[in-house]
């Protein structure tokens, strides 16, 4: 199966944008004549290989290498860096080119940055003095479409910069990125933001269609026709409970990248060993497309369901006398077998850890905090884990989940989980803890908070959630509807105005504008719908909702959000 997703059902024309994002970088290949290596940053990789396959890139001349601190080893005299505008990477470049000026090699030097050049790169290769020898461009690489109904703008780091570091350039790439998607499906008439940088998005984005206006006279209706910001820093206690999709409890155990999980053969019932071996995770996969956005026990039932339906198909065929067309049928049903065997084996590995009495502690532990009770009992429980070395990204993000809910923890405990961390995990980390402080992420009790006014105001939790035959979005976390997508259930059905005085016990401030000269469109407080389908146009389309995260996503809300869609079908 291949990794690059299959774009044929997008409901915006998403397999245009690829097409030219495959020109743009094929066109720098081919402006660089003859034979060169194509030295590429090892994170943008994972990007590229979404986008063009790499037998395109060798087609066009282009030798792959990944770029590391090691000498590139190779015969052409042309190379071709195609990296991400980071300081670091800078360093590797001119270690390169001084290790072949040191062995007396004569070679033409391209930089390309993706998506633009920033000053503060080029000043590294000017101190380095090899920005003479080095031909510097952009290749536009805004956005990534990671399946059918996801772009991504590879910004892993934006939460951090944005609340840690406060640098908040990846702000402008974000605007930069939607104004490009205006300028091939309209400008976006009705945009409501949420959060710090949500905000500010929204003012940048006006501010570029003002300075490069997207022409829109041609459009009778742009085609998508609501924008939904929200920051990360709104919904902290979602990316902190363990997701329980299918798709969002494969990345909870086994990290999706790209698209894809990289693990052992031995899972997936191969017998050799050493290499690990990828899987393509996207809608190309109908079984995953089918399966992917439900709760992980009915996934199990549903496999176990269309195995034994295989499998009677199979004794009748051998059994009983069959037609010709009969034949075909079955024969059908066995081309989707592969499918079957990568999810059996996949979910089978799943249950192995979801069985564990240690994986169901931890689920009544965050309902317990999301719920906002027995706080001692959680507090004994996350001690208890620090004790016996529990993995540090598990931990944390119950203590975050704490913080979050109680409004900081009191300052003894907040003082004794600390000193407990560093003891057990290594001085090494104070610096992580106090980013995670300087966030906002893990702090001290100050006053009461407002998370029981929220939940009960929102109502994020939900009594007997149906995982079978769900009627709501808390199905994704077995009871606990994520707030985030809480939030765009009211923006798409009935306005945010009903909501200001819960808004505003959110961080951040929020806004709602209309824009383009469509104000003859569905006034806000009158959308009705769902994320990916709300009200219906003039002419009778679906109307479209950008929903936009700064600071990441889960796989469990974008579920929620497929959820919502699927409502108004």
């Amino acid at each position: 199966m291949a990794q690059i997703p299959n774009l044929d059902n997008s409901p915006l024309n998403l397999k245009a944008l690829r097409e030219q994002s495959q020109k743009e970088l094929v066109d720098i290949l081919r402006n660089i004549r003859g034979k060169k290596c194509l030295v590429i940053d090892p994170k943008l990789s994972g990007s590229i290989s979404l986008i063009i396959q790499t037998t395109i890139l060798r087609e066009n001349g282009a030798e792959l290498r990944h770029l590391s601190a090691e000498p590139i080893q190779t015969d052409c005299t042309k190379v071709v860096y195609l990296v991400r505008s980071e300081f670091s990477l800078m360093r590797l470049i001119c270690s390169n080119i001084h290790h072949d000026m040191s062995q007396g090699l004569q070679r033409e030097y391209y930089v390309y940055f993706a998506p633009r050049r920033e000053v503060v790169c080029e000043k590294v290769l000017e101190e380095e003095k090899v920005h003479n020898l080095v031909t510097i461009g952009e290749y536009p690489l805004y956005m990534v479409p990671l399946d059918e109904d996801v772009l991504s703008f590879e910004l892993d780091l934006a939460n951090k910069e944005c609340l840690v570091d406060g640098n908040t350039s990846s702000l402008w790439h974000i605007a930069k990125a939607i104004h490009k998607l205006e300028s091939s499906f309209g400008v976006i008439p009705n945009v409501r933001a949420k959060g710090k940088a949500s905000v500010r998005i929204a003012d940048i984005l006006n501010r570029m269609q003002a300075e490069d206006p997207v022409n829109s006279s041609d459009m009778v209706m742009p085609e998508i026709n609501t924008l939904i910001l929200i920051d990360r820093e709104v919904d902290m206690v979602t990316p902190m409970c363990s997701q329980l999709t299918y798709e969002g409890l494969l990345d909870e155990l086994l990290h999706i990248n790209n698209g894809a999980v990289e693990l052992d053969p031995s899972i997936m019932g191969a017998q050799q060993e050493g290499k690990k071996m990828k899987v393509p995770l996207n809608s190309s996969d109908k079984l995953f497309k089918e399966i992917r956005d439900l709760n992980f026990e009915v996934v199990v039932q549903v496999l176990r369901q269309k195995a034994t339906s295989m499998k009677q198909d199979y004794t009748e065929m051998t059994t009983t006398h069959q037609t010709v067309s009969e034949l075909k049928d079955f024969v059908k049903k066995l081309n989707s077998l592969p499918e079957m065997t990568r999810h059996i084996n996949l979910a089978q590995h799943l249950s192995t850890f979801t069985s564990k009495h240690s994986f169901q502690s931890r689920l009544d532990m965050e309902q317990t905090l999301v719920e906002a009770q027995s706080y001692d009992i959680c507090f004994d429980y996350i001690e208890e884990l620090i004790q016996k070395q529990e993995p540090l990204v598990s931990v944390l993000r119950l203590l975050i989940l704490f913080s979050i809910t109680n409004s900081g923890l009191p300052k003894k405990n907040f003082d004794h989980l600390r000193r407990e961390l560093l003891h057990s995990y290594g001085f090494e980390h104070m610096a992580m803890l106090n980013n995670l402080e300087k966030a906002g992420l893990l702090k001290k009790q100050e006053s009461k908070g407002n998370w029981l006014t929220i939940k009960r105001n929102l109502q994020l939790v939900a009594e007997d959630t149906d995982t079978t035959n769900p009627n709501d979005i808390a199905y994704v976390f077995s009871g606990y509807a994520p707030l985030s997508i809480r939030l765009v259930q009211h923006a798409v059905r009935s306005g945010w105005r009903s909501m200001e005085e819960t808004l505003r016990l959110l961080p951040g401030p929020h806004s709602e504008m209309k824009r383009g000269g469509f104000s003859s469109s569905s006034s806000f407080d009158k959308l009705h719908g769902a994320p990916a389908a709300v009200d219906r146009v003039a002419d009778g389309r679906r109307s479209l909702v950008l929903v936009v995260f700064i600071g990441g996503v889960t796989f469990a809300e974008i579920s929620a959000l497929r959820f919502l869609s699927a409502q108004v079908c």
